[in-house]
């Protein structure tokens, strides 16, 4: 599967992850993202954000200053059925 490139270098704390989570919501379910962020701080950020947000952080390296992320967008939820009204 291909990945869409995010180019955050040179931004910071919070930029990184809000750019990437405005992405990963007009990618489809399963879709990768790569962020390339310079910002130290975007270890920890993608982690928890992976993590509150269902999204899978599959791959994270450094070369050079540079980081990069790869996260796989998270498949749609499936909505509740609908529960009857309860009698009174």
């Amino acid at each position: 599967m291909s990945e869409i490139l995010l180019d955050a270098r040179g931004l910071t704390c919070p930029l990184p992850v809000l750019k990437a989570n405005r992405m990963l919501r007009g990618l489809p379910p399963g879709a990768r993202l790569r962020v390339i962020a310079t910002d130290r701080a975007s270890v920890a950020d993608f982690q928890a954000f992976c993590r509150e947000t269902g999204h899978a952080l599959i791959a994270f390296g450094e070369e050079g200053g540079t980081l990069s992320f790869v996260i796989r967008r998270r498949p749609d939820a499936t909505p509740a059925p609908a529960t009857p009204p309860a009698s009174a």
